[in-house]
């Protein structure tokens, strides 16, 4: 099954994972939309999710040996669990994959990683949106601190947007590390989705925040 970028904004609007309206981000700038990769609460949901998340990584892991991915908590881990299986039962890749705690454990085999072990491994990030890029910062300490290194990041949406200087979250964490990061759709997609369903309520203020902010 191919992901259909689309059908996948259908759905978020259908979830309410993508909202429109005002909402002061912790930046302080006031945008347009609101994207909450929580409210991904469905099997059908996370299904489509995961579909999209193993095209992306597909490309990549194909003759990587001991392919591994991993997911932050909290919201991660659900996530890759769902594209680990997704990748073997579509694509025939069978990952190793893990996420952290954010407690660690002081009991049983204590620590604070689940799942795979990451020493030595190249490792696959799987995110939400990128903002900032504070929570995959640290994310990479993690892998750090456990022996691995980041491979590349695959995120459910890119917002394209200035960051601290005049390149975005995603530019900069590219630039920084040297890797490669995928959004299975960014503010493009959605404009593009808006003006081809002729809904025009919320495109002049989608429109003007690209613009103002926008990469």
């Amino acid at each position: 099954m191919i992901f259909d970028k689309n059908e996948f904004i259908k759905l978020l609007l259908e979830y309410q994972v993508l909202k429109f309206g005002e909402f002061t981000l912790k930046s302080g700038r006031v945008s347009p939309y609101f994207f909450n990769a929580g409210l991904l609460s469905g099997g059908r949901a996370l299904d489509m999710l995961s579909k999209g998340y193993a095209q992306v990584l597909s490309q990549f892991l194909k003759d990587v040996p001991a392919p591994t991915i991993f997911g932050a908590a909290y919201k991660g881990i659900p996530f890759v669990a769902t594209t680990a299986q997704t990748l073997w039962q579509i694509h025939g890749i069978d990952v190793a994959w893990g996420y952290n705690r954010k407690e660690v454990k002081t009991h049983g085999e204590g620590g604070s990683l689940v799942g795979a072990d990451l020493n030595g491994k190249s490792v696959w990030v799987i995110d939400d949106v990128m903002t900032a890029g504070t929570a995959v910062r640290e994310v990479v300490a993690i892998l750090e601190n456990s022996g691995a290194k980041l491979a590349g990041i695959v995120i459910a949406l890119d917002r394209k947007e200035k960051g601290q200087d005049e390149r975005s979250a995603v530019q900069q964490i590219q630039e920084d590390f040297g890797v490669p990061v995928h959004g299975l759709v960014d503010i493009d997609d959605i404009i593009a989705f808006l003006k081809n369903e002729g809904e025009t309520s919320h495109l002049p203020k989608m429109l003007a925040y690209r613009e103002q902010y926008g990469v």
